[in-house]
């Protein structure tokens, strides 16, 4: 029978004098050296390549949860979770990806039912989407009152909110859009067929945005944050 005898070394002074002394979340065995007291795990972890980091960026996009995503990139999800949150705080401008206004383009506007943290505590996704381009053109979260009606429409940039439009008859529109160049009409009508179909993308790609999931959001912040990444990616998308 063959033994190997693997001797630990303390990375601070060289002293070979370790002792075990617990783990760390991710169950690596840690030690601690009685000569210089030095207490941690032996072998530091390597900073994550580029690539690693850009598929986990576009798998947040994909549906997978922080927890889908440790268990198949081995990456815990704090770390991944400090990751979402530097990459949101760089996210630019929507309107920065949009391309310009046509005189004849048409805006579809809608609603979409999501919550944060339970089921009773609703956000609402008032959403504008260019026909032509197929871009989201603006945005708001917030509950399904006028007041995010006025939020939506302020968030439209100027060449758009000349535009026409189409909703459904959610009579918040009626009190806040033009009457002039907004009309609301019946589903069956097909005026907003594509930014109901959107939606359904949205639901596929996003698991927060489910209506049955245990991928839903815990922070405000978060469900907006991870919305507005992959607005981003989705309109910048639509261009190429």
């Amino acid at each position: 029978m063959i033994e190997t005898i693997i001797t630990h070394v303390c990375p601070r002074c060289g002293s070979v004098n370790l002792v075990k002394n617990g783990h760390d979340y991710k169950g690596a065995q840690k030690f601690r050296c009685n000569d210089c007291h030095r207490y941690g795990t032996l072998v530091p972890q390597t900073p994550y390549e580029g690539d690693v980091r850009q598929s986990i960026e576009q798998a947040v996009t994909e549906r997978l949860s922080l927890r889908g995503i440790e268990r198949v990139f081995g990456v815990s999800r704090r770390t991944v979770s400090r990751w979402l949150d530097r990459w949101i705080a760089h996210v630019p401008a929507l309107e920065a990806t949009l391309v310009e206004a046509q005189p004849d383009d048409v805006l579809e506007l809608d609603e979409l039912w999501s919550f944060v943290g339970s089921r009773a505590q609703q956000r609402w996704l008032w959403l504008a989407l260019c026909r032509r381009t197929r871009q989201v053109v603006a945005y708001w979260l917030g509950d399904r009152s006028e007041t995010s009606a006025i939020h939506l429409w302020e968030q439209l940039p100027y060449d758009y909110a000349r535009c026409h439009s189409f909703s459904d008859k959610w009579e918040a529109y009626r009190h806040v859009f033009d009457h002039k160049r907004h009309r609301l009409v019946n589903k069956d009508e097909g005026e907003t067929n594509h930014v109901e179909r959107w939606f359904n993308t949205l639901r596929q790609r996003l698991g927060r945005f489910t209506r049955k999931t245990l991928s839903f959001s815990k922070r405000d912040d978060m469900h907006e944050g991870v919305l507005r990444l992959f607005l981003y990616q989705y309109n910048l998308s639509c261009i190429s």
